[in-house]
C-alpha cells in the first residue's frame, strides 16, 4: 500500500500515549531517525523548538558530498560512507538533489599536484561510484572553467559531487516519517526529561500558547545539534559528559560571478578551503569558515572578519575582485562536533558520535554529537542499531529500507526533471518557463498537488512576491508545517532573495491570520493520516 501523506496539523492528544522513540530536535539528524523508526514500524513522538531545521541543518554548504579535504585527516571511514551516500540520495530526491562539477585550480606554494591527484585517485574509488562521472584534468587556458579565474591559474582538477537544498532534506524527512505514524511537533520544546517508572516522561510546551502536556516513550534520542549539551544539563539533568566543541561556519552570497555551472573549490593558505557555487540561478554562493563558537547557537551571525575571509579568498582566484559591499546575503550555523581535542577548529572530526547513556534497570538515553548532512540516513541507521537492545523486536527489521525509498515528491527517475517540468507546463501552460522549473525542483511529483485545478494564474490566488503564489503558501501550512514568512522564503525556498522586505511582511501578516483562522477550526486530521 503507498504511502499517503497527510495534512499537517499542531494537535492531537499525545499526553495518553506512549511512544517508542521520543526525539528531541527537528534537524536533519533527528528528522532522520524519525523516518528510520518509523519505517521499521516504531512509535515516534518528535518536538522542534522552532521551526524543521531552522539551525544547523539549513546553515550548511548545500552539499552531499564526500568531504576531499577529510583525507588529509585521515577520515576514511566517513569519507567512504559519504561518498557511497551520494548516489543513494540523489536516487531518494532527485528533486531537490542534483549532481555537479567541481573545479580545484592547482595554486602554486600550497598542496602539490601530485597529492591533489592522489586525492581524487581515491575520491573516485572509496565510495562505490556508478552514476557520477570521474575526475579529469583540465587546462584552464582552454576550458571554460578557466575564463573567470586569474590568469596565474593554468591547471586544474574537475571531480563530481552533488548540491541538495538542505532544509528542504530536513522537511521531506519529517512529512515522511508522518506519514508513517510518527508525530511531528514544531515550535515545541521539551522543558523535562526524566526516567519514571522504567520509561521517559517528557514534559512539552507548545511555544504559541504555553500549553503543557506529558508524553512518554521507551527511549529518548537527544539530537538537539548545538543545543545537545543544554539538554543534558537542563532538560535531562543528567551527569553524563557533552563532549561537544561548537563551530561557526559563515557563508556569503553574491551576484553571480560566471557562467557555467560548475563549482569551484580553492585552496587557502591558512590550510582551509572554499566554495564557490552557482546559487538560485542568479547568485554564487561562497563558503565557509571555521572557528570556535561561544554563546546562543540562535543568535549567531557572520562577521565583519568573515564575510572580509570569504570575499578575499574568492578573489585571490576570481578576476573579479570581491568586496562585502557585493554581499547580498550572509547566512551562518553552528556545527556540534565532536571535541576530538584537534587544536583547529578545521581539523575537528566532521564524523558522528552515537553516545548510549543506559544505566541498569533504567530507560537509555541515545546522544547524538557531530555528523554532516551527507551521512544522515546511515546516522540514523547506527542509531537504530545502537538502541535495538531497548525498542521492540520489529526495530531490527526492514533495515536497508530508507535508502531504497524515495522521499516526498522524488518518486521519478534521476535525469526525470526535465520530463517533469515539460509535463507541469503542458498541464498548466500559464505558469512561466522558471516558475516551474523552480515547483520541480522544490516539490518534485507533489508539484502537481499546488497547481490542482487552477486554469490560469489567477487562480493560483494572491501573489506575495517573485513568483510565491497562496496556493503555494498554503500547501506548506498544510503539508509541511510552514507558519511564518522566513519558513518559506529562507528555508522551504530561497525567495527572500527576491522579495522585498514589504512583501516578505505582507506575507508574513497573510500566514498569521491563515493560521489563527485554523487554530480556531475544529482539530484537523492527524499527521500521517490519509488525505
Amino acid at each position: 500500500m503507498p504511502v499517503r501523506y497527510g495534512v499537517r496539523t499542531t494537535g492531537g492528544n499525545v499526553a495518553e500515549a506512549g511512544f517508542d522513540l521520543a526525539i528531541i530536535g527537528g534537524g536533519i539528524n533527528g528528522c532522520g531517525i524519525a523516518r528510520e523508526a518509523s519505517g521499521r514500524g516504531l512509535s515516534v513522538f518528535l518536538c522542534e523548538q522552532n521551526d524543521l531545521g531552522s539551525a544547523t541543518s539549513s546553515a550548511s554548504t548545500k552539499l552531499i558530498h564526500g568531504g576531499l579535504r577529510y583525507l588529509e585527516h585521515y577520515e576514511f571511514r566517513l569519507v567512504r560512507e559519504a561518498l557511497r551516500e551520494r548516489e543513494v540520495l540523489w536516487r531518494m530526491a532527485p528533486h531537490i538533489i542534483r549532481p555537479l562539477r567541481f573545479v580545484l585550480p592547482h595554486h602554486a606554494g600550497l598542496r602539490p599536484a601530485w597529492l591533489l591527484r592522489l586525492g581524487l585517485f581515491l575520491y573516485d574509488h572509496l565510495g562505490g561510484r556508478t552514476l557520477l562521472p570521474g575526475t579529469r584534468t583540465l587546462r584552464l587556458r582552454n576550458d571554460p572553467a578557466g575564463a573567470p579565474l586569474k590568469g596565474d591559474y593554468t591547471r586544474a582538477f574537475e571531480y563530481s559531487d552533488c548540491c541538495v537544498e538542505d532544509a528542504r532534506l530536513v522537511v521531506l524527512n519529517a512529512m515522511d516519517a508522518a506519514a508513517r505514524g510518527a508525530i511531528i511537533r514544531t515550535r515545541t520544546r521539551c522543558a523535562v526529561a526524566a526516567r519514571e517508572n522504567g520509561a521517559w516522561t517528557l514534559t512539552i510546551e507548545n511555544r504559541r500558547t504555553g500549553e503543557r502536556e506529558a508524553v512518554r516513550a521507551r527511549v529518548l534520542v537527544n539530537a538537539a545539534g548545538p543545543w545537545v549539551a543544554d539538554v543534558l544539563a537542563g532538560v535531562v539533568r543528567t551527569n553524563s559528559s557533552a563532549k561537544v566543541r561548537l563551530v561557526q561556519g559563515s557563508h556569503i552570497v553574491v551576484r553571480r560571478l560566471y557562467d557555467h555551472e560548475s563549482c569551484y573549490i580553492f585552496q587557502n593558505a591558512d590550510g582551509r578551503i572554499v566554495f564557490a557555487i552557482p546559487f538560485e540561478r542568479d547568485f554564487t554562493l561562497i563558503g565557509t569558515t571555521d572557528h570556535d563558537y561561544r554563546g546562543d547557537p540562535g543568535a549567531v551571525a557572520a562577521s565583519a572578519d568573515e564575510i572580509a575571509y570569504l570575499c578575499d579568498a574568492a578573489s585571490t582566484y576570481f578576476t573579479r575582485g570581491i568586496t562585502p559591499a557585493d554581499v547580498v546575503w550572509t547566512y551562518s550555523g553552528v556545527r556540534p562536533l565532536y571535541d576530538d581535542g584537534s587544536s583547529a577548529a578545521q581539523a575537528v572530526t566532521r564524523d558522528y558520535v552515537l553516545a548510549l547513556d543506559a544505566p541498569p534497570g533504567s530507560p537509555a538515553l541515545l546522544n547524538v554529537f557531530g555528523g554532516k548532512i551527507t551521512t544522515f540516513r546511515r546516522l540514523a541507521e547506527a542509531a537504530l542499531d545502537k538502541m535495538s537492545p531497548y525498542l521492540p523486536p520489529a526495530a531490527a527489521s526492514r533495515v536497508g529500507w530508507s535508502g531504497r525509498t524515495a522521499l516526498p515528491g522524488g518518486d521519478f527517475p534521476v535525469d526525470g526533471l526535465p520530463p517533469l517540468v515539460a509535463a507541469l507546463r503542458k498541464a498548466h501552460p500559464y505558469l512561466a518557463a522558471e516558475h516551474a522549473q523552480r515547483l520541480a525542483r522544490a516539490y518534485g511529483t507533489r508539484a502537481t498537488m499546488i497547481l490542482a485545478g487552477a486554469r490560469a494564474s489567477t487562480d493560483l490566488g494572491q501573489r506575495f512576491g517573485a513568483d510565491l503564489t497562496e496556493r503555494e503558501v498554503a500547501y506548506l501550512i498544510d503539508h509541511e508545517w510552514a507558519e511564518t514568512a522566513p519558513d518559506v522564503v529562507w528555508r522551504r525556498s530561497k525567495l527572500g532573495l527576491r522579495m522585498a522586505p514589504a512583501e516578505t511582511a505582507t506575507l508574513d501578516a497573510w500566514m498569521a491570520s491563515r493560521m489563527q483562522a485554523a487554530t480556531a477550526r475544529p482539530e484537523r486530521t492527524p499527521v500521517g493520516a490519509q488525505s
